[in-house]
């Protein structure tokens, strides 16, 4: 079985790459012994109301993984609950990565993303190779 250090080093370093389709999904797939692929992304979670684009516009999203099998595709296990998200800041053609507080004044993204703790993947690859490993203890004990 894989190690943790092996595995977080995997989560954190393989290249994600959109999906296809109309919503913002990226994903890695990672795979794995015995036929078992590893799937780490994030998706932009649904809107509720149109935004003005004059406005500043906040999107989240939401990071998940799952283990699935290789071969077939079928989910053996997931983490969908929502639980790490991050969003990003945008106001016009501007988003985060211009420094919005040069274009909107001085402000602090932690204001605005409140929730925002989890940006990066190696902010939550420890917690995702612990779940994984968990998952993959429990098969190999034939719990699932």
């Amino acid at each position: 079985m894989i190690g943790k250090k092996e595995l977080v080093d995997l989560i954190e370093n393989s290249e994600s790459e959109k999906m296809q389709g109309d919503k913002d999904i990226w994903e890695k797939h990672i795979y794995l012994d015995n036929n078992k692929v590893l799937i780490v992304g994030y998706e932009e979670e649904e809107e509720t109301d149109k935004q003005d684009p004059e406005e500043e516009t906040i999107k989240t999203y939401y990071w998940y993984w799952e283990l699935r099998d290789s071969q077939e595709w079928n989910v053996i296990f997931e983490n969908h609950d929502k639980i790490f998200s991050f969003c990003e800041s945008e106001m016009g053609t501007y988003s985060d990565q211009d420094r919005m507080e040069d274009i909107v004044g001085d402000i602090d993204e932690a204001e605005i993303c409140t929730w925002s703790e989890k940006d990066l993947i190696k902010d939550i690859s420890e917690d995702i190779a612990d779940k994984v490993l968990e998952w993959l203890s429990m098969i190999q004990r034939g719990e699932k």
